[in-house]
């Protein structure tokens, strides 16, 4: 009985340290486990963080508004594209839409998405402190269950868009009328010479002017409106060298003196003989000839003056000042813009022009790195400031 009790005793023993190293094994595995698991978590939880930086990227890259709205119409996500355009603190979280937006149309799409999955292309006005063309999409957002979970809304700002479509429809109709004007009248001199006005040799010289004087004016218009295309395309190229802007001056002034003084107009340069800027001289008399060509058209009796001075840092200005009855001071921010008028009921008081002089200057300037302004007072003249780098 004594052996069999001490086998008993020691198989006991051994089923221990079995049982002892099972139990280790299995607390090392839990281990291993729980460091497998919040390993994982971790990998998780960084995954997680580096999406929600990437979206927080994209979003905030995004040139479109993006506003998320609960199914309570309260807002849960705006990037910062929305807090610009409707003006208020990103992230906007918790706040009413409508509070934000201020705009009753979106309560009206709120109310259509109840029945509809998605909104397109609606357009509408935004009256703030500036008003704005949008362009809204919605749609209807769903949880798991397909039950209501909110609504998305993208948002584009059209208003850039919409005014160079509106520039653009006025530039063609502009071309139109200026192309038609001088081609009715070269159409009516031809008729009337194809008449038999061509046998009376005083009306055939004055037909035949009539229709070389028109056919000019086409000729320029052509001319300025390449000019201003290749301007703007970047495909004009300008010579960089010193320019002596009084010997320019004096040289654009001599084709001018005969019109001056049959206006009586005296031109007048006061440029220091010192003077040089750096660019095209061909360009920057272009620039020149516009300036006074429309001193002497709209500048009335006087004096038309050319002077200039150094400025700081290598910059120089010149100016173009005449006497006439000035600008109005609601065109002023408009007069270098392509075809402009300031008076329309004296849209060509002297004829020959084709209203785009200022916008080809103003253009030469900035194609040169410089800057051009004007400043005029009703009744005591126009003063055209042109600043250029100096040579």
């Amino acid at each position: 009985m004594i052996g069999y009790g001490l086998i008993l005793l020691a198989a006991l023993a051994v089923a221990a340290v079995w049982i002892w190293r099972l139990r280790g094994q299995l607390t090392e595995a839990r281990a291993s486990d729980a460091r497998e698991r919040a390993a994982l978590q971790r990998q998780h939880a960084i995954a997680l963080g580096e999406q929600q930086e990437r979206l927080a990227a994209v979003l905030a890259q995004m040139l479109e508004a993006l506003i998320v709205v609960d199914p309570a119409g309260r807002i849960q996500l705006a990037n910062r594209a929305a807090a610009r355009l409707f003006g208020f603190q990103p992230p906007g979280a918790g706040r009413p839409l409508l509070e934000v937006v201020r705009h009753h149309e979106f309560a009206a799409l709120l109310a259509r998405l109840e029945h509809e999955p998605e909104v397109r292309d609606h357009e509408l006005r935004h009256e703030g402190a500036v008003t704005r063309t949008l362009n809204v999409n919605a749609v209807r957002l769903l949880d798991a269950s397909a039950r209501p979970a909110g609504v998305l809304f993208v948002v584009h700002d059209l208003t850039a868009l919409r005014k160079l479509e509106g520039m653009r429809e006025e530039f063609v109709a502009n071309v139109s009328h200026e192309l038609r004007t001088p081609l009715s009248l070269i159409k009516g001199a031809a008729e009337t010479l194809l008449d038999g006005g061509h046998q009376d040799p005083e009306a055939r010289l004055r037909f035949l002017g009539i229709i070389d004087r028109h056919a000019s004016r086409l000729n320029l218009l052509i001319e300025d409106l390449l000019l201003l295309s290749a301007i703007d395309s970047g495909r004009i190229a300008l010579r960089s060298e010193p320019v002596d802007l009084r010997d320019l001056v004096e040289e654009t002034m001599g084709d001018f003196r005969p019109a001056a003084g049959g206006r009586d107009i005296v031109l007048s340069n006061s440029l220091p003989a010192t003077l040089r800027a750096r660019g095209d001289a061909g360009r920057l008399r272009q620039v020149l000839s516009n300036l006074i060509d429309n001193a002497i058209k709209h500048g009335g009796k006087g004096t038309v003056e050319v002077g200039g001075a150094p400025l700081a840092a290598g910059w120089l200005q010149f100016w173009v000042r005449d006497e006439g009855p000035g600008i109005p001071e609601e065109a002023r921010g408009r007069v270098f813009e392509r075809f402009f008028r300031a008076d329309k009921s004296r849209a060509r008081p002297q004829g020959g022009g084709t209203g785009l002089g200022l916008a080809i200057v103003k253009n030469l300037v900035q194609a040169h790195g410089g800057d051009v302004r004007v400043e005029s007072a009703e009744g005591r003249g126009t003063t055209f400031f042109i600043k250029l780098p100096a040579g």
